[in-house]
């Protein structure tokens, strides 16, 4: 009998992982969901799946989890998912971002676990600042400088993986990923729903997303191509939306006719961003809303190319976003709705 490939997705707890365990599954991977013991299971409940504890902050008990959770001869792939896109103080970025990686793999080598292919999720920030003028798409000649303690922190980590070169990496940098259970957008959904649109800066700014789907997608279609080994990629939808369609495509998701536009001027949004960010602080609760979010959000080009991707692995979008929102809104007013059942009970 055909021993089934394995897959081991590190960060597994969060919005992405549960769709990339559900995937690997789909697939005929034996797959292995790796979490923190603090991690919550609540996108993780299929019972095919192989739940592994780490302690990213202790080298020699990561060692030691790493070795009894192995297969024999280690994971054919691991998807390396963990991170944080916000933090109460910004040197956990540097850590949680860049260090834990890089134990994590030393870990890896020094148990003799290296797996057949790595991919690793970076983020379009770790590019920082595109042609706000002419709105050249970003591409893969562009040259990184991040201009966020995120950005800096993945591009720090892309950077370790480069002075690996025995080691079978590929990088994956997103745009905004968006999708069912995605906290960041529904916000911008709820606030539509309540037939407002809150948005920064007067001049035109051209957004680019990706349905979780097609980004999951696209990570087991690279991993099964050996064009994509020591290579990066882009990975969004290939057109890119005004805030003013972005608004249009929710809005007629949820059935909302009226909703009222609000531009915020960029100094009102960086002070709200400097306020939030100081509670956060003292509350040790990261904010969305910070002096990385506000950068990310003046930012004026997300246009972004993906021919490379396209070239290596037939990368392709099924879910334009309206296609996307569509499903992330139902299930957004399916889970209101319970909520509202509930309390009426």
């Amino acid at each position: 009998m055909t021993k089934n490939k394995t897959l081991l997705v590190v960060g597994a707890g969060g919005f992405i992982g549960g769709f990339i365990c559900a995937e690997g599954l789909s697939r005929g991977y034996d797959t292995y969901a790796g979490v923190r013991e603090s991690t919550s299971r609540r996108y993780l409940s299929d019972t095919r799946l192989h739940i592994v504890n780490f302690d990213y902050d202790d080298y020699d008990k990561l060692r030691l989890q790493l070795s009894k959770a192995a297969p024999e001869g280690g994971w054919d792939c691991i998807i390396y998912n963990l991170g944080a896109t916000k933090c109460a103080n910004f040197r956990d970025f540097n850590v949680i971002n860049y260090v834990y990686l890089r134990n994590f793999i030393e870990a890896l080598r020094d148990e003799e676990l290296s797996p057949r292919r790595f991919l690793f999720m970076s983020s379009l920030s770790a590019l920082g600042n595109a042609d706000d003028k002419n709105y050249t798409p970003i591409d893969s000649r562009t040259i990184p400088h991040p201009n966020t303690r995120y950005g800096l922190s993945k591009i720090k980590a892309e950077t370790y993986l480069e002075t690996l070169i025995d080691f079978p990496w590929t990088i994956f940098r997103p745009t905004g990923v968006y999708g069912p259970h995605e906290k960041d957008y529904l916000m911008m959904i709820k606030c539509i729903d309540n037939h407002f649109d809150f948005g920064v800066g007067y001049r035109k700014q051209m957004l680019t997303f990706i349905y979780v789907d097609d980004l999951v997608g696209a990570m087991f279609d690279a991993l099964a191509s050996d064009r994509t080994i020591h290579r990066k990629y882009i990975i969004s939808e290939p057109k890119a939306y005004t805030q003013k369609e972005f608004r249009a495509i929710v809005a007629k998701a949820l059935g909302k006719k009226a909703v009222i536009p609000v531009k915020l001027p960029l100094w009102m949004a960086y002070v709200a961003s400097v306020v939030a960010e100081k509670i956060g602080v003292l509350t040790l609760k990261p904010s969305t809303l910070n002096r990385d979010k506000y950068k990310i959000m003046r930012q004026r080009n997300w246009t972004c190319s993906i021919e490379d991707a396209v070239r290596d692995f037939g990368f392709k979008s099924d879910f334009p976003l309206e296609k996307g929102i569509r499903i992330t809104v139902d299930a957004f007013l399916a889970e209101k709705e319970a909520a509202r059942t509930k309390k009426n009970k």
